[in-house]
């Protein structure tokens, strides 16, 4: 057969039964939509949480309260605590050669109050090089003084959501403001970068860091952020810190210390496995499709007989044969592939602008979706294609009930 009866004897085939080839090509097309659509939430949930991450810089390190490790029995939750990092903890790490910045990090939920306005937010305790190390930019008025760690002052800084909330549209520099039992003067309001790293900056009260711990009465701290010179010290950084903490804490080494690419390291590979599992979890989809093919096909060949024996009558082979049923559900499957490939695109460049999110699926889902659909048309009406064929043309045109 030539090129061009085959490809016409295709498309009169679908345009000759419409209702099935549309049940075939939606079915095609949602499980590639799934399989884009989830890819594509998988990867951009990964690149949104390796930015954010990001902000902190390559040069950070982060230490934690507790001793977490593998060890040959169940793992606590939480960490072995025997002791609480503290503010003499953050001065002996100022100190050692290498460090930069030190930023001691407290934290808890307070009631914020400003004349009948009352809001119930996350106030951090800190000090002023934190603002430079998470990279918080003061729109009006100033970060926090530069105080001793130890001295508690009766000032604030504010996210500029939190502004509004308590301060509608008067103007918020030099107010005050009352947080559990203590009262703080406004010094300086944060510009609204959103939410990073699970804390939304906008709704956020920030204090020096004795302040927070009269206000919390709580002397332990939630985790110390370090700045290093540069990437080539966070090796030797890390070595001194956990010397200098150990010889503090009676000899035992007690705390976590991570670093900003063991981090990024760590949830790349989860976020990965997690955005592969989703797609596989989306192909299957594709197979409940194949099956349905396979279906679809058998039934069209019983249909069909008559036609099949015509064509093998006047001089069409088997292996033409075969290839004329599964030509059609491949250019089927194909025409599914790609209007499901257009939709899931759609919907994420939908979500991308609700949602302000890095919503793309990687150029290996887009192929892999659109092989797939084709691979599982033509692997399930392998079958049905093959019995077609095999008919013979004299019990093909025979009238159906004759002997």
């Amino acid at each position: 057969m030539r090129t061009a009866d085959t490809l016409g004897f295709w498309l009169g085939a679908l345009r000759g039964h419409r209702s099935r080839s549309l049940m075939l090509l939606l079915a095609i097309a949602i499980g590639v939509v799934a399989v884009n659509l989830l890819t594509g939430l998988g990867a951009g949930a990964r690149a949104f949480v390796l930015n954010e991450f990001s902000l902190l810089g390559r040069d950070i390190l982060i230490v934690f309260p507790g001793r977490k490790e593998t060890t040959g029995r169940m793992p606590p939750l939480t960490g072995l605590t025997p002791h609480e990092l503290t503010l003499q903890d953050v001065q002996a790490i100022t100190h050692l050669p290498g460090i930069r910045r030190v930023a001691p990090l407290q934290a808890g939920q307070m009631e914020v109050i400003v004349g009948n306005r009352n809001r119930e937010v996350l106030t951090l305790g800190t000090t002023r090089d934190f603002f430079a190390i998470r990279q918080l930019t003061v729109v009006q008025g100033q970060p926090l003084p530069v105080l001793d760690p130890e001295q508690a002052e009766a000032v604030c800084v504010i996210g500029g959501k939190l502004r509004r909330e308590l301060f509608g549209a008067r103007p918020a520099l030099g107010e005050w403001l009352r947080a559990g039992d203590r009262r703080f003067r406004v010094v300086g309001i944060l510009s609204e970068r959103g939410e990073s790293l699970g804390m939304d900056f906008a709704e956020m009260l920030i204090i020096p860091v004795a302040s927070a711990q009269a206000l919390f009465n709580r002397e332990g701290l939630l985790r110390v952020f370090v700045e290093v010179h540069g990437p080539s010290f966070l090796d030797s950084s890390k070595r001194l810190i956990l010397a200098a903490l150990k010889e503090r804490h009676e000899g035992e080494e007690d705390i976590t210390l991570i670093s900003q690419d063991s981090l990024l390291a760590a949830f790349d590979e989860i976020l990965a496995v997690l955005t592969l599992a989703v797609a596989g979890i989306a192909a299957i989809s594709l197979l409940v499709a194949g099956i349905l093919i396979m279906n679809v096909t058998w039934i069209a060949v019983s249909q069909r007989t008559a036609e099949i024996g015509l064509l093998k009558a006047i001089g069409v082979t088997a292996a033409q044969l075969r290839l004329l049923f599964l030509g059609e559900v491949a250019l089927l499957a194909l025409m599914g592939a790609l209007a499901g490939l257009l939709l899931a695109e759609t919907l994420l460049w939908l979500g991308r602008l609700a949602f302000d999110l890095p919503l793309y699926a990687p150029w290996w889902a887009r192929v892999s979706a659109v092989l797939l659909a084709l691979g599982t048309a033509v692997l399930f009406a392998w079958l049905p294609a093959g019995q077609a064929s095999a008919l013979e043309p004299v019990a093909a045109l025979r009238p159906p009930g004759a002997h």
